[in-house]
């Protein structure tokens, strides 16, 4: 059966711990990115530096109303256990999610594109959204070109991230006409990543979340770290 989705509330809550590989342990914290302005409450989630004003990327096929949405990252930091301590801290970012209604989530399905098929996954498999440049970010289907530069690296969205400094690698890019984008580091890198929906009981939209596999799931093996399998693809890929 396709990949399922582990329990992501314990992925934003403070102090929660983890094993990751043989000699690193990981401690959870939730970093507020921002809010996110959905003029459509269409959802797009790509790699920005490749793909924003590309016209290549469509947005899910589930859409939300529109209007603001906290966007939250599950920022995990890593240290081996009786190592001398860092002066910067080992961070990457494990999860982010898109709040649409803070409620529990009571179930999760796979974010899809026009014409994914989840029936068509094999074991273990998933759709994900391709990363080549360390990159990912949630934005409205309208705000598609509203970031001018973006593929010649200048611009609103390359000037975010480079000022984001020595903390999380998360940050808010303002574009033209009132629209925005949330951006964030994809956990290890490069790699093919799922976005979930998480739905409330009452089978509304909760959130969407895209998982960067920095937490291992609890099929796999202590040994594996969690980078995303099959860098670049953007349909289904062996989940790591």
């Amino acid at each position: 059966m396709p990949i399922t989705a582990p329990d992501y509330s314990r992925y934003f809550t403070d102090g929660t711990s983890f094993a990751c590989g043989r000699d690193m342990t990981g401690t959870l914290s939730a970093v507020r990115v921002g809010e996110l302005a959905l003029s459509t409450g269409q959802v797009v989630a790509c790699d920005p530096f490749v793909y924003l004003g590309s016209g290549d990327v469509e947005p899910f096929t589930v859409a939300v109303e529109p209007g603001r949405y906290a966007v939250d990252a599950a920022v995990a930091t890593l240290v081996r256990p009786g190592a001398e301590p860092e002066s910067r801290p080992h961070t990457r970012v494990a999860a982010v999610r898109l709040v649409i209604r803070d409620v529990e989530v009571a179930g999760w399905e796979l974010a899809l594109l026009p014409g994914q098929d989840p029936a068509e996954l094999g074991e273990e498999e998933y759709f994900g959204y391709g990363v080549d440049a360390g990159t990912g970010c949630f934005y409205d289907a309208s705000a598609e070109n509203a970031f001018p530069g973006t593929q010649e690296e200048e611009g609103a969205v390359w000037a975010a991230m480079e000022s984001v400094g020595h903390g999380p690698d998360v940050f808010m890019a303002q574009g033209e006409d009132g629209h925005n984008l949330a951006g964030f580091t994809s956990g290890w890198g490069d790699g093919s990543y799922p976005t979930w929906i998480g739905r409330a009981a009452d089978g509304s939209v909760a959130c969407f979340l895209t998982d960067f596999f920095v937490v291992p799931h609890e099929s796999e093996s202590e040994t594996e770290t969690g980078a995303g399998a099959g860098a670049g693809a953007e349909t289904e890929v062996q989940a790591p």
